[in-house]
């Protein structure tokens, strides 16, 4: 799987990935600030005509965003208990007729293709599916 991003990479010269990179930062920073206008419109709707609660700022209602995505939403993802690890390592070791399963477990022949094969079979692939687009044009 390493040779994946590798060959993916190789084509983008790091002024585009730092493009790339900025853009995504400057959309995290867009979403927060749009839930944060979202949460305070939201509440100063509802809240107090239906509760009698007060109005708040737009910083009170960013606050209740990021207070309900750690009370609700949990902080990080991707740390796992020694319970859900073992129960991964015993899934891989079952043999499963799931199509999906199997369809993932494709993805392990991938570096080794890229060895054997490299970009002359990729090559071959994009021309004969041109092809065939050119055909049914």
């Amino acid at each position: 799987m390493s040779n994946y991003f590798k060959h993916k990479m190789r084509s983008k010269n790091p002024a585009e990935i730092a493009g790339w990179v900025i853009l995504a930062i400057v959309g995290f920073t867009g979403l927060v600030i749009l839930f944060g206008f979202i949460i305070m419109w939201l509440w100063n709707w509802l809240m107090p005509e239906l509760f009698g609660l007060p109005v708040i700022t737009y910083w009170q209602g960013l606050g209740i965003c990021l207070l309900s995505k750690i009370l609700f939403g949990g902080i990080g993802g991707g740390k796992s208990s020694s319970k859900s690890s073992s129960k991964k390592s015993s899934w891989d070791d079952m043999e499963c007729k799931d199509s999906s399963k199997n369809e993932i477990s494709k993805w392990k022949f991938y570096d080794k293709f890229w060895e054997d094969h490299g970009n002359e079979a990729f090559e071959s692939y994009v021309a004969q599916k041109r092809t065939e687009k050119n055909e049914e044009e």
